[in-house]
């Protein structure tokens, strides 16, 4: 298995050219920035974890939740684990009845997931470095975007509302 490098939310933010829901990892280093496009749901359960908001029903991410504690699971960590064709893909690792599942998962929902079990997001470093290579003008544009990220204030981030 790739080296695996333990990242947080930095935070959730629309792209100003898109309009496009964006969550942002980064490492504890602050080394990595890690922005994934998520879509317009998902982006909001990931908002309604960060920001502690309690849904008067499950939404689907409580949903899956509530059914691996009924199933006496535990969500043990989720890995971004491949990039192909400029598309995230991860997995969610399930103990349950001694059993280790790998569940495939969109980025997006293994995120919320986290965020609702407490689970550790870790992203494989190969992905890490296939995605500092995903930029049409090379270097330049991934040394930009890193500082943007550095220099963005907490009030930047966080701020995604539906």
């Amino acid at each position: 298995m790739n080296d695996l490098v333990s990242m947080t939310i930095k935070g959730l933010m629309l792209d100003p050219v898109s309009n496009s829901p964006i969550v942002v990892l980064k490492d504890d280093d602050e080394k990595f920035f890690l922005p994934i496009w998520v879509g317009i749901f998902e982006a909001n359960a990931i908002a309604l974890q960060l920001e502690n908001i309690t849904t008067p029903r499950p939404m689907t991410h409580d949903l899956l939740r509530n059914m691996i504690n009924e199933l006496e699971g535990e969500v043990t960590r989720v890995v971004i684990n491949d990039l192909r064709d400029s598309t995230f893909f991860a997995q969610i690792r399930i103990l349950v009845g001694g059993k280790t599942l790998e569940v495939d998962a969109r980025p997006s929902d293994a995120i919320a997931l986290a965020l609702r079990t407490e689970a550790p997001i870790y992203v494989a470093q190969s992905v890490l470095d296939q995605a500092q290579t995903i930029s049409p003008d090379g270097e330049d544009q991934d040394e930009k975007m890193k500082k943007w990220f550095e220099n963005l204030e907490p009030d930047e981030m966080g701020k995604y509302k539906m």
